[in-house]
């Protein structure tokens, strides 16, 4: 087993939280502002698409810069996944998967798990709060923004966000707050619908049903279909927007079978009559 792109996720997400305390606790101003909105050397700014959205419904008139920024994310995570942002960037996946770690170590199992739809409805909810309140209100609550708050400013408020979603975690469902409740994260899936990067399942007629990408992806529905989909015609590549090109069954397949590649490489062929699921031989 390898950890690659453990290790690579957690460079990312400590480079890009390093680069945004950097300034308020050393001065060292590379980064200047937060994750909702920053100016990278002085030059090139950089939006939240979800906080530029909740302040349009709110009623403000955005800024150039705030749509030039905005544009940026939007085309760079169109193309490399909008879901990587979860894995790569968003702090609040450390807290996640450190719940995760934490349940498998003690056994527990939460069973709560709501429809993933219900992410969507909480985005179409956050701009609705938006727009009746004419406030960006539900960053009042987003983990993603508190937790950067609370790291530089140490405010309880923050902290106590951040230990709720711990604790959902850890204790009502798997992966309840990134996988099923979380609106940052559905409207990045939709910004990365069709983007150009994407895992795939391109040996998959050497799997052995060990069942080890299952349990460890964050959303394992997404692999049934690229993984054994050769009986049905359906190609190797993971193409839902839930992935979050995270690389973790990469990293866990012994037989190697996934791999990144891009969104045209999904040829197949379907498998021989009475093959067995997920063998194309």
């Amino acid at each position: 087993m390898s950890a690659r792109w453990l290790i690579t996720r957690r460079a990312s997400q400590a480079t890009v939280l390093g680069l945004f305390l950097a300034g308020p606790l050393a001065g060292i101003w590379v980064v200047e502002g937060n994750l909702s909105s920053s100016l990278v050397l002085g030059a090139v700014p950089l939006s939240d698409p979800f906080v530029l959205l909740q302040s349009i419904f709110a009623g403000h008139v955005a800024e150039a810069s705030a749509l030039i920024g905005a544009a940026i994310i939007v085309a760079f995570y169109a193309l490399l996944g909008g879901r990587a942002y979860c894995s790569f960037v968003c702090p609040v996946n450390l807290v996640t998967d450190a719940a995760a770690w934490l349940a498998r170590r003690l056994d527990i199992r939460p069973g709560w798990q709501p429809a993933r739809e219900t992410r969507l409805w909480l985005l179409a909810g956050a701009l609705a709060a938006a727009a009746a309140t004419g406030s960006l209100a539900y960053e009042l609550i987003n983990p993603v923004s508190t937790l950067q708050r609370s790291l530089i400013f140490g405010l309880a408020g923050g902290w106590l966000v951040v230990s709720a979603v711990f604790l959902l975690d850890l204790l009502v469902g798997r992966r309840l707050w990134c996988g099923h409740l979380c609106p940052h994260g559905a409207l990045y899936g939709l910004m990365g619908s069709a983007s150009l990067v994407r895992v795939s399942a391109a040996h998959r007629e050497a799997c052995n049903d060990c069942m080890d990408c299952f349990d460890v992806c964050p959303e394992p529905h997404v692999i049934g279909p690229a993984l054994r989909g050769a009986r049905q015609g359906t190609g190797p590549l993971i193409l839902s927007r839930d992935c979050t090109n995270c690389g973790r069954c990469i990293d866990v397949c012994d037989k190697r079978v996934f791999a990144f590649d891009f969104r045209f490489n999904n040829a197949t062929e379907p498998a021989p009559a009475g093959a067995p699921m997920g063998e194309t031989r």
